[in-house]
């Protein structure tokens, strides 16, 4: 595999792992909120993650890539899938105390990790096709952070 393919299926490993974790995350949080609008608003950032993360394990096949088995040198938990795993982990605490300004802070932690892997991902030598997607995708996710801090704010 040459520098640009293992640059390529590293990205969407990455991606594709931060995106099935922030759809965890976000359906925990759903969970764990006690308005109804927040609910709402949480579940669509569950679905868009769970989406995201289809979007990319099949544009990934259109470059003979296998995201689901993890084809990287490094493996599927790379340090960035990680880091954002670790973004995520703090929203069982905060869920099981019930605050909604302190599930949103989590939720917006782990956007803010998230957008941080994206931005590495598009920094690497990846094809155009490739770039557009994850660009479109980082649009979306810096939307729903911005989103996320405003909810936190009406939540206080």
């Amino acid at each position: 595999m040459n520098s640009s393919q293992e640059d390529t299926a590293r990205a969407y490993n990455d991606l594709v792992e931060i995106n099935k974790t922030a759809t965890k995350g976000y359906q925990e949080a759903a969970e764990g909120v006690s308005s109804p609008q927040l609910k709402s608003e949480l579940s669509r950032f569950s679905q868009q993650r769970a989406q995201f993360a289809a979007e990319l394990t099949q544009h990934a096949s259109q470059f003979g890539l296998n995201v689901t088995e993890g084809n990287t040198i490094e493996g599927v938990l790379t340090d960035a899938a990680a880091a954002v795993h670790r973004g995520w982990i703090n929203i069982k605490s905060a869920v099981t105390g019930q605050d909604d300004a302190a599930i949103l802070g989590e939720c917006e932690t782990g956007d803010a990790t998230a957008l941080k892997a994206y931005e590495t991902a598009l920094a690497a030598n990846l094809p155009a096709q490739a770039k557009t997607v994850i660009e479109q995708q980082h649009s979306q996710i810096l939307a729903a952070k911005n989103a996320i801090t405003q909810l936190k704010g009406q939540a206080k």
